[in-house]
């Protein structure tokens, strides 16, 4: 029994996995932070915001400061979430789903 959560996520409570909404890839448990399933990659915040004049102050984030990390399915490669982070900075764990009363709420409702 499948949910929709984002665009590009979906969780199964049968199974209790974080899966790819595209490719139905099992990503981690949904009881973990989805991006622990994923692909990551971080990226210089100039290739993104390029300076838009010369000097000490670009209008560009400092790549001694931030970091844009983006996370990807393993299987088809499509971004799932991206995040901009301060250096060092652990990952956000933005979803924290209610397994339990989520399963309680779609017990026996097949599709639904």
């Amino acid at each position: 029994m499948k949910r929709r959560i984002t665009e590009n996520l979906d969780v199964d409570l049968e199974r209790e996995m974080w899966t790819c909404h595209h490719c139905d890839k099992e990503l981690v448990s949904v009881r973990k932070n989805f991006k622990e399933g994923c692909l990551a990659y971080a990226r210089d915040p100039r290739e993104i915001y390029r300076p838009l004049v010369a000097g000490e102050y670009s209008f560009s984030p400092d790549p001694d400061w931030v970091r844009i990390v983006e996370f990807y399915c393993p299987q088809c490669g499509v971004m799932i979430e991206n995040e901009i982070l301060p250096l060092g900075h652990p990952l956000t764990y933005e979803i924290e789903l209610d397994v339990d009363a989520l399963k309680e709420k779609y017990a026996g409702k097949e599709g639904a």
